[in-house]
This record gives C-alpha cells, sequence and structure tokens, in this order.
C-alpha cells in the first residue's frame, strides 16, 4: 500500500527543464559570451515555452541562416527522462513480488553461473579480457556485470532491487573478492575501448592500442549504451567517484582530439548527466562548452535568464522578435532623420544653395532674353515700346561666345 501511495504522489516530469536540476545553484553572469548567443536549454523559445525544449521550436522565419541552425538544436526529453529518474533512485520503481535470493551479489561471489550462458564471472574475467570479438558480439554478459534497476536485453539477468542496494550490497562493499571482481570487471571493459585504469581511485588514460579501439568505437554507436550502464553501475554500486574521469576522458577525445566525434552526442545527453553532483555536471559541461562549436549550437548550459528591463523578456526573445517600445524607438529614430533633414543649413550649403539659385536665375534670364529674341522676327531685333533697336552694350561678354555671353544680342544691321 505504501509503494501504491507513493506512485500517487510522484509526478512525471513533463519539460527538460524538470528532469535538469544541473544549473539551479549556479551563479554564472547573466551576459553572454561576445560571439555567443545564450546556451540555455530552451534555446530559441519563448518565455512561457521555455519548458518545452524536447517539443518546440520557434518558426524560422525569425532568424537568419546561421540562427535558424540554433533552433533547429535541442535536448533529448527521452534522455533527460531516463537520466532524471536514475539520478533520484527511480521514483516511481515497484519491487518485483518473487524473492531475488540476491542473485546479483552471489554472481559477484561467483556462486552463480549468468544466465542463459552459464558462465562464471571468474572466466569472463581472466578468459574474455583482450577478445574483442567475443566481447563485442555476446549481448548477455553486460547485464551480469553491471546491473541497474531497469530491464536490459538479456531478461534471464537479474534487476537491481532496493532491498539488494540497501542489505545485499552492504555484504558487496565489505567483501573483498566482491568488489576486485567488479573493478576487474570495469577493466575489462574499459581495455575494450581503448581505455586503461589507472588506479582505485577512477584515474583512466589511452590505452596502447588506442587508435584501433578509438575507431572502432568511434564506427559502433551500440557500445555507447553499454558505457551508459556501465556508469550508472558504477553509482548504484559505491563507485560514484569513478564517473568524472570517465565522462572527462571522453570529451576530451570527442571535443579536443577528435578521435571520437560520433561519441560527441551521447556524451552530452547520457554520460554527462549520469553524475548526480550537480557540481561535477557543471564542471563537465563549461569544458564541453569551451570546445563546442559552433559555439550558439550548445544547449546543456544555463539555461537563459530574464532582462533587468521587463518581467519575462529572455535576450533570445527580444533579438528574434522586437517589442512595442523596440517599435517605438524605430519610430522616433526615422522621425529624428526627418527633422534633421528640415533643419537650417551650415554656411557651406548655404554657398552651394546660393551658387545653384544664381544659376537657375540666369538661366531664366537668358531664355527670355531669347524669347524677346525671336519675337522680332527672322533675324530682327527685338524693340523696345519706343521704337528703339536695343544695341549691345561694351564690356560684356567680350572674348565669349555669344551663347556664353550673360546678355547675348541679335547685332546684325536691319
Amino acid at each position: 500500500m505504501g509503494n501504491l501511495m507513493d506512485s500517487w504522489r510522484y509526478k512525471e516530469p513533463s519539460t527538460v527543464e524538470e528532469c535538469d536540476s544541473t544549473w539551479e545553484t549556479d551563479s554564472e553572469s547573466d551576459e553572454p559570451q561576445p560571439g555567443e548567443e545564450d546556451s540555455g536549454i530552451s534555446e530559441s523559445n519563448s518565455p512561457t515555452d521555455s519548458g518545452k525544449c524536447a517539443e518546440q521550436l520557434v518558426s524560422p522565419q525569425q532568424f537568419d541562416d546561421s540562427q535558424e541552425s540554433t533552433a533547429k538544436m535541442k535536448r533529448s526529453f527521452y534522455a533527460a527522462k531516463d537520466l532524471y529518474k536514475y539520478r533520484h533512485n527511480y521514483p516511481n520503481y515497484k519491487e518485483p513480488r518473487q524473492s531475488t535470493e540476491y542473485r546479483n551479489l552471489r554472481f559477484y561471489l561467483n556462486k552463480i553461473p549468468l544466465v542463459p550462458d552459464g558462465i562464471y564471472i571468474e572466466e569472463i574475467l581472466n578468459k574474455w579480457r583482450g577478445d574483442y570479438e567475443k566481447l563485442e558480439h555476446n549481448h548477455t554478459y553486460i547485464q551480469w556485470l553491471f546491473p541497474l534497476r531497469e530491464q536490459g536485453l538479456n531478461f534471464y539477468a537479474q534487476e537491481l532491487t532496493q532491498v539488494e542496494i540497501k542489505v545485499g550490497f552492504k555484504e558487496f562493499q565489505s567483501s573483498r573478492e566482491a568488489k576486485r571482481r567488479f573493478l576487474l570487471a570495469y577493466a575489462v571493459m574499459l581495455d575494450f575501448f581503448g581505455i586503461t585504469l589507472l588506479d582505485k581511485n577512477g584515474n583512466v588514460t589511452k590505452a596502447s592500442n588506442w587508435q584501433d579501439r578509438f575507431q572502432h568505437l568511434n564506427e559502433s554507436q551500440h557500445n555507447y549504451l553499454r558505457i551508459t550502464r556501465i556508469l550508472k553501475s558504477l553509482g548504484e554500486l559505491g563507485f560514484e567517484s569513478f564517473k568524472p574521469p570517465l565522462v572527462r576522458l571522453l570529451l576530451e577525445e570527442a571535443l579536443v582530439e577528435g578521435t571520437l566525434p560520433n561519441m560527441l552526442h551521447s556524451a552530452l545527453e547520457y554520460f554527462v548527466y549520469t553524475l548526480r553532483d550537480r557540481a561535477q555536471r557543471r564542471a563537465l559541461l563549461r569544458f564541453a562548452q569551451q570546445h563546442y562549436q559552433p559555439p550558439e549550437n550548445f544547449v546543456w548550459g544555463p539555461p537563459r535568464r530574464k532582462r533587468a528591463g521587463g518581467p519575462g523578456v529572455t535576450r533570445g526573445t527580444a533579438a528574434a522578435k522586437p517589442g512595442v517600445a523596440q517599435e517605438k524607438s524605430a519610430a522616433k529614430t526615422r522621425s529624428a532623420k526627418e527633422d534633421s533633414g528640415k533643419s537650417p543649413a551650415s554656411p557651406e550649403k548655404e554657398g552651394v544653395q546660393g551658387e545653384a539659385a544664381e544659376e537657375d536665375s540666369q538661366e531664366a534670364l537668358n531664355v527670355r532674353k531669347r524669347e524677346e529674341h525671336s519675337a522680332g522676327g527672322d533675324g530682327k531685333a527685338a524693340k523696345s515700346q519706343n521704337g528703339a533697336t536695343k544695341q549691345p552694350q561694351e564690356g560684356k561678354g567680350e572674348g565669349k561666345n555669344h551663347a556664353d555671353r550673360k546678355e547675348y544680342v541679335d547685332t546684325t544691321p536691319l
């Protein structure tokens, strides 16, 4: 009855933000990095829809080509929800009714074989190490070596239970043989991936044959599911501190060295979020953000903060769609430009305008004189009201063509 009441009280998260508490206590600056857009979970959403980043996108019409690619980047809600349940110890988990008899613990104590192959763990640790073909193509052993409170591909494998974790694995932690075998199993799988376990603190480095193994790992993406399972199991069995060194190495190889480019998305969506400590997740994501290209597509950083100018307005939203205040500002700018065209001209402009007016006046005078000349008849000069013929004035227009003179008069004798 208690489990039933717990399941009623549990509310399934419906957005990526509800699943991810990584940045809840973050104290980074609100200002974006130079040349970068906000790198929040809701990369291109409005304030009211910022939580629905796994399902909704802003219309591409609001962005240019470079921003449109950013709008298409989004977090996986399936991945976020899966890792949320893991980090919160499977809040809606239902214990199986049948007795488990601590089968996972007994397997590590070498008392029962894995099913269906009938192989004991000592045989796997001693004979399978370095047999990469067997480790690659056999899909029944991984669920036994790294048990979880989840059902894997091998339905014969026993899921972990809360009883096993609380009671049975206290014996696991106190048993030197069980812990030794678990660490050996971890080392076998790391060697399969091209990685070497350095010490009992979980530090790792690339193996001597890392080039061949990384090439295989980059091309066999189903092994990313195995890595996720291994990371989860490390946390379930008391080796949470082993996760950060492995995830950091994989991120560095995927982002910086470029040896595992196909793994990058899985590392950011799954591997990082198996860590239960928020500070450790933030440290890994900050490292990834420094090297991620293009930087504006990094959607695993802190969510957008609200502008100081008004509630509910984010940097991305303001850039994508101007508001009323922006429209008023643009109108004022246009009005100022129009008014500036009507303002008094400077002395230099007045001089230019005066010269232009003088040329226009002179041109009008020439046209009027030509009209008066043509009114006198063919080749005849125009006369004044008293009948006298107008004579050319001396000193004006000398050394110039008639058309170039300021006063043009026909001098042909009558």
